[in-house]
């Protein structure tokens, strides 16, 4: 099961990372014909007038997509702020009883965040909700994706309220569980 999880976290991680990607190709795509219209314009030639309609939305929608995707991933592999001020002054033996506690109302939280993105996302479908901009594009698939990364941390969270309730991790960390 521990594999699972992690092949489940690493997977969001990979499409946050595709997300990022497909980001840098359509700018890195964008600049070129843009650099190729004016080297055009300079040989006395016409611009042909490349360039990405919509650049814009479409890589706001994909950076949605890679911040929500990789929130499991990022978080188990330690990479969420966690402020450890409070724990700093506490026993040892407390730190674990803490780390539960604070989990749990991050699972609550994130369970509901979950829950009303769904709710907005299924609203925007049934409406027929599109974006606005020079590409319209339906917006229950950005919140779909959304959720699905919220959903992501869920399952993220809870696999860590479990593993310290039941000893397999000690504290949250860097510390992965042990199989």
């Amino acid at each position: 099961m521990r594999r699972a999880l992690d092949a489940f976290y690493r997977l969001g991680g990979a499409l946050s990372a595709l997300s990022l990607t497909l980001i840098m190709v359509m700018i890195v795509a964008q600049v070129l014909g843009r650099v190729l219209d004016k080297l055009l314009v300079w040989a006395g030639f016409d611009a042909l007038g490349l360039s990405i309609p919509g650049l814009a939305e479409i890589a706001a929608f994909l950076l949605l997509g890679a911040t929500f995707f990789g929130l499991a991933y990022t978080f188990w592999q330690g990479g969420h702020i966690r402020v450890t001020l409070v724990l700093q002054y506490l026993p040892e033996s407390l730190h674990r009883v803490m780390d539960m506690m604070v989990t749990l109302v991050a699972t609550a939280i994130t369970g509901f965040a979950t829950w009303q993105s769904a709710r907005l996302a299924l609203d925007s479908f049934d409406y027929g909700d599109l974006s606005i901009g020079m590409v319209p594009v339906p917006l229950w698939i950005p919140q779909a994706a959304m959720t699905l990364g919220l959903a992501w941390l869920l399952i993220a969270l809870l696999d860590a309220f479990f593993s310290l309730a039941s000893g397999q991790i000690t504290q949250l960390n860097n510390e992965a569980p042990q199989e």
